[in-house]
């Protein structure tokens, strides 16, 4: 049981006024507005308003997985790495973190910035709805943490700490198990249609996919190169747009509960896995132009990214060994490396616990289709990553196996 109390919808004003950094934020004598919204995996979500119109976040972690309560154990202090990282990234593109209020360690809870006149990105995109600029600013996001928390910008000793303090196994192994182990060799937490037996057969006996996801696990487990996000998907970005246009003038990354310092093309892995996922929607539906757009995405990501990096490539602490030619060389290993990522992260989604709205939420006749064009494009990927990782080539190969696979 928890040796600490949790926040309530009745507790959250006497809590905010026993704070006065948070009272000096948002008046907690008028506040006309508390609402419980985490629909996550692991904590309780307050949002709060005032009668002045100022907003608070208060997130706590739980002791326990919240979508099956006490049975499964978890750490909250991964409200620490959490906080930590959200503070690092913040530092690096503050535009592109919600700032962070307070963290109050006895109990596991953030306060932070209110993003509630945001929207989840992955909803939006469900929703058919276009985020012009969403993608470019999370590559924009990647490429500052890939440079601004590593080697490249940290002293040595800095960069021993800050290894040191981020070490997350709880949070890993759940990544470890659920990402790179159970899909390929079964798990009873696996789950899929009956239509898509032959396909998860097909997978799981692939044997270049069993190789390809042992490695992935291993990089996952030894690289430890940059402050990484470690669930950057499009439900752990919000995005905001001025009425009646279809570009972004707010994207913030939230929800960073798995950071810690790994392999930087992960993130990169996650967010075109999703990209991915939100084309095998639209390509279901008949929607092939949003489709290709959903696509292009990728190629929007891997172009903030590449800018990003490059722009502060000039500042790297030893010029003398890492020269351009080294520039070019970790880039491509990158966009490689994010090809693999990427096709465990969508295989995961399609066959191991925790799937994604995007396909569940489509009719069973439509997903089969789904389902079975993510789990061969995955297959494609990790053997043609070595031949030609350009994010163009990603995109084409996506698009024709998609449109291919897709039932009606």
């Amino acid at each position: 049981m928890a040796d600490y109390e949790f926040l309530s919808e009745q507790t959250v004003p006497d809590y905010i006024r026993e704070h006065p950094e948070l009272a000096a934020k948002i008046d907690p004598d008028t506040l006309v507005s508390i609402r419980e919204v985490g629909d996550g995996n692991l904590n309780l979500v307050f949002l709060a308003s005032d009668a002045a119109g100022r907003g608070m976040c208060l997130k706590q972690a739980l002791p326990y997985v919240r979508m099956t309560g006490e049975g499964w154990p978890m750490t909250p202090d991964r409200a620490r790495h959490e906080v930590d990282s959200l503070r690092a990234h913040h530092a690096l593109t503050p535009a592109l973190l919600p700032e962070v209020y307070l963290y109050d360690p006895q109990r596991y809870i953030i306060a932070m910035e209110d993003l509630s006149d945001h929207q989840v990105w992955r909803g939006a995109l469900i929703a058919g709805e276009r985020h012009e600029g969403a993608a470019t600013a999370m590559g924009t996001y990647v490429g500052a943490v890939a440079f601004g928390t590593s080697l490249f910008a940290m002293d040595r000793e800095a960069l021993a700490r800050a290894i040191a303090s981020s070490v997350n196994p709880q949070l890993c192994t759940i990544t470890e198990d659920l990402v790179f182990s159970e899909p390929v060799s079964g798990s009873d937490r696996n789950a899929w249609l009956p239509g898509n037996q032959p396909d998860v057969v097909g997978f799981q006996a692939d044997d270049a996919m069993k190789q390809a996801m042992g490695w992935a696990k291993w990089l996952f487990m030894t690289k430890t190169e940059a402050l990484i996000h470690g669930d950057l998907h499009t439900g752990s970005v919000m995005v905001r747009t001025p009425h009646g246009s279809t570009t972004c003038d707010s994207v913030k990354a939230f929800d960073s509960e798995f950071a810690f310092y790994g392999p930087l093309a992960f993130d990169l892995g996650a967010l075109f896995a999703n990209y991915v996922i939100a084309a095998a929607r639209a390509f279901a539906l008949d929607e092939d132009a949003r489709a290709e757009w959903c696509l292009s995405l990728v190629t929007q990501t891997w172009a903030g990214f590449d800018a990003e990096f490059r722009r502060r490539w000039p500042s790297r602490l030893d010029a003398r060994v890492w020269d351009e030619a080294f520039l070019e060389r970790l880039l491509l290993t990158w966009r490689s490396e994010a090809w693999l990522f990427a096709a465990a992260k969508m295989s995961r989604r399609m066959i191991g616990a925790a799937k994604t709205r995007d396909i569940e939420s489509l009719p069973e006749s439509l997903r089969e289709g789904a389902v079975r064009g993510i789990l061969r494009l995955a297959r494609r990927m990790v053997v043609e990553r070595d031949q030609d990782s350009a994010v163009e080539h990603l995109t084409s190969l996506a698009g024709s196996i998609l449109a291919e696979t897709r039932t009606n």
